[in-house]
């Protein structure tokens, strides 16, 4: 009787919702993703690159992977996203670089339409980080 019950309604929308926990979760195994150096590399080798270089505890990443929180600290979220973010950049100005190497070859069909999805692709996540 005295109980706290959230409605049907009330509890299909946090159910729908994205937990912080959950965001941060997906930009740590994206971080995860990039460091990972292929096959011969482990996931606690590149959880280990991803603690060094962006400043994040190496357990924070081990929870977020294998038993996600409930609630996350503000300034782990805030950090996990800057490093992703930064991940993020880093990545399109290797492909960048790429593509100004690909324009410097002699054309050729296949390769002028790679040129057009490439920059296609590059203007539209630039448009999308304008965005924010």
């Amino acid at each position: 009787m005295g109980q706290n019950r959230l409605s049907e309604q009330q509890k299909a929308m946090t159910d729908a919702t994205i937990s912080p926990a959950d965001e941060a979760a997906g930009w740590a195994d994206g971080l995860l993703r990039f460091a990972h150096r292929g096959p011969g590399d482990t996931v606690d080798a590149a959880m280990h690159r991803v603690s060094t270089k962006h400043g994040i505890e190496h357990q924070t990443l081990w929870r977020l992977r294998y038993r996600r929180p409930r609630d996350l600290m503000a300034s782990v979220y805030l950090r996990i996203k800057a490093a992703y973010d930064a991940e993020c950049e880093r990545q399109e100005a290797k492909l960048a670089h790429q593509l100004e190497i690909t324009r410097a070859l002699p054309r050729t069909s296949a390769r002028d339409r790679l040129i057009a999805e490439t920059e296609a692709l590059l203007g539209s996540s630039q448009r999308a980080g304008g965005a924010e």
